[in-house]
């Protein structure tokens, strides 16, 4: 008999038809008040669990007693109680690796669009107010040849640093729990502390995992640090960062920008400070939004699935 499966969130047909191959798949586009009642109902006798977002702690674990394999298609598994899953002997996957340079894309465009307030000057050209040549009033900030300050140098961090070394001729500096030497070796990064990267940087991107140890990593203290023209990039976990702090440091002029794929809730809520600063570009944590990137999501997800139903070590083991 095959081992039953559910997939909650919504994927490719060509990622269903390779879980069929081998198991009976549960299908839900979305869980919502209608169908999520269903979705407990399937989990009683489900072996695995595949999407993304879905809060699996000890609460929806004891619904579903023959569960072997929850797999996350992202590379965050914040969404996890990873004790309460090693206590009942299921393991956990994700997908690393392969949404790096999609992610590092974005990254890079929240820089440009943050220094050359892109967003803010598109608007201003679409409703009509150029009339006549730019004043300087509008002027953006370079990019090129400044320094670039990565926390988190990971697969992202790698990615980013290639982007803005070779692209953009930034001197890179990061701080990461260990040394990355294949990014000093090949970028130039320079390993240096949390506070020395933050006095630093032009630029102050954030990419680490969210993580007990990580909530509020930057705060009050982290600004009042950063250079006044300093632009920070946050494109990991909206919770990594005081947002009450990150607001009050754009509205006391502490640093010049912001570039924004997450925040502390999602999606926004519409009177958040965050929406109305002309110098803080906001976008729907869109990081690994293409076709090609979250289908390859999904198929490795899928992957790591199948090989964990068999039996096998999955290549993306959560540990």
């Amino acid at each position: 008999m095959k081992p039953k499966v559910i997939v909650y969130k919504k994927v490719d047909k060509k990622v269903l038809e390779l879980i069929a191959e081998t198991c009976e798949v549960i299908y839900f586009e979305n869980l919502d008040s209608e169908t999520y009642p269903v979705f407990l109902n399937e989990l009683e006798g489900a072996q695995g669990l595949l999407g993304s977002g879905l809060k699996v702690d000890k609460e929806l674990l004891d619904q579903a007693p023959q569960l072997n394999i929850v797999c996350n298609i992202s590379v965050g598994y914040d969404n996890l109680d990873l004790t309460a899953l090693a206590e009942r002997g299921i393991i956990a996957t994700n997908t690393p690796d392969v949404l790096n340079d999609t992610v590092a894309d974005t990254i890079m465009g929240l820089i440009l669009s943050s220094a050359r307030r892109i967003p803010e000057l598109d608007q201003w050209v679409k409703t009509g107010q150029w009339e006549s040549g730019l004043a300087e009033k509008w002027f953006g900030v370079d990019v090129h040849h400044k320094v670039f300050g990565i926390i988190g140098m990971g697969g992202i961090g790698s990615a980013v640093a290639k982007r803005a070394h070779f692209g953009f001729d930034m001197e890179i500096i990061y701080h990461n729990r260990s040394r990355n030497e294949e990014a000093e070796d090949k970028y130039g990064a320079v390993y240096c502390s949390m506070e020395d990267l933050l006095k630093k940087s032009d630029f102050v991107c954030l990419m680490t995992p969210l993580t007990p140890d990580t909530v509020n990593l930057i705060g009050k203290r982290e600004f009042e640090l950063m250079k006044e023209s300093a632009i920070f990039i946050n494109a990991s976990r909206g919770k990594t960062v005081d947002e009450e702090a990150l607001i009050e440091a754009l509205q006391k002029g502490q640093i010049y920008g912001a570039g924004l794929d997450v925040f502390v809730q999602e999606p926004v809520e519409k009177n958040n400070p965050l929406l109305s600063m002309k110098n803080v570009v906001t976008l729907p944590h869109i990081g690994s939004a293409t076709y090609e990137t979250r289908f390859k999501m999904a198929m490795t997800a899928a992957a790591n699935l199948i090989k964990g139903l068999q039996g096998e070590t999955p290549p993306n083991l959560i540990k």
